[in-house]
């Protein structure tokens, strides 16, 4: 498996991402098929939020720890990445100390750890205090229960209010990735084109300031078509796009879903994919995509059959 650094942090971790959101109603030995086949296809890092799950908090991390049991020696031999900051009875979002501290000791109590590896922020608080999170970071990490902090969906400008207050390096952005849904991507392609939707910046130039500022962009979705919309593998909507994905995937004989996480590996932004599969094999498809390395030709034919401006 292909590893990246995280952020400025001293970690390396796979360049594939096993995300536990839809494992609640799974059998303790769906849970383990998941997480040896995990293992097996080298992914090591495994991203949780408190929210996921059908209860208010906490459900699918205590699922993965009741399934799985780790041993404190399996445990130090993987990446637990966690969320909080959305409140589900609302929804609202909610980054004040108190519920930081409070989603951080639910989420440790649930996966049966002594701390976690990364915390996120799950999407922007607009009412954020900074100085709140800032207190929160420094009480978790001098107690040990957090080593590495960053951020979800976050902009450049709500980065850098937070770094004005955080003391600890924020590491990693959860941003929404796909060949379809592209725009941190896209808007680039289309820069400065006047009644060109695609040259509309959305994203406020998020992907380079975290190549400028050596924080990992962490791609979620990657087959979703939209936000939520169902996924573009096999949708005869996209058959343009996957006539080339098929013919690609034959090429490098691997499935469509491999192709499809190379595209977003193949970026030199050096990103991490987050899967959300919850089939073994699917999972151990998606991560072959971290071997396939797509030439800058194939990356480009990929982005134009997916509907984006290539002028």
């Amino acid at each position: 498996m292909k590893s990246v650094p995280l952020g400025t942090s001293d970690l390396q971790v796979p360049a594939v991402v096993a995300g536990m959101m839809r494992i609640e109603e799974l059998s303790d030995a769906e849970v383990r098929a998941l997480y040896d086949a995990s293992l097996a296809a080298g992914v090591t890092f495994f991203d949780h939020a408190d929210i996921y799950g059908s209860a208010p908090a906490h459900v699918c991390e205590a699922r993965f720890a009741e399934a799985l049991r780790l041993s404190s020696s399996e445990r130090e031999q993987i990446v637990l990445q966690s969320k909080a900051g959305i409140v589900k009875e609302g929804p609202y979002f909610d980054f004040s100390y108190d519920h930081i501290i409070e989603a951080v000791d639910g989420s440790l109590a649930a996966l049966r750890t002594d701390y976690l590896d990364v915390l996120l922020l799950h999407r922007p608080d607009a009412l954020v205090e900074p100085e709140e999170v800032a207190r929160a970071f420094d009480e978790l990490a001098g107690a040990g229960k957090v080593r590495h902090f960053g951020v979800s969906n976050h902009t450049p400008a709500q980065l850098e209010l937070l770094k004005r207050y955080v003391t600890q390096p924020l590491v990693a952005n959860q941003l929404q990735l796909s060949i379809t849904h592209a725009p941190i991507v896209a808007q680039g392609l289309a820069m400065n084109m006047i009644g060109v939707d695609q040259s509309i910046s959305r994203d406020l130039g998020v992907l380079d300031y975290c190549r400028l500022h050596d924080i990992t962009v962490q791609a979620w979705s990657p087959f979703q078509a939209g936000f939520f919309t169902g996924v573009f593998l096999g949708n005869p909507d996209y058959a343009a796009l996957n006539v080339v994905i098929d013919r690609l995937a034959a090429e490098y004989q691997v499935t469509p879903e491999a192709i499809a996480t190379a595209w977003i590996l193949r970026h030199p932004a050096k990103m991490q994919v987050v899967l959300g599969t919850t089939n073994p094999q699917r999972l151990k498809n998606a991560a072959a995509g971290a071997e396939v390395d797509l030439t800058r030709a194939q990356w480009y034919e990929l982005s134009v059959a997916a509907g984006h401006l290539v002028p």
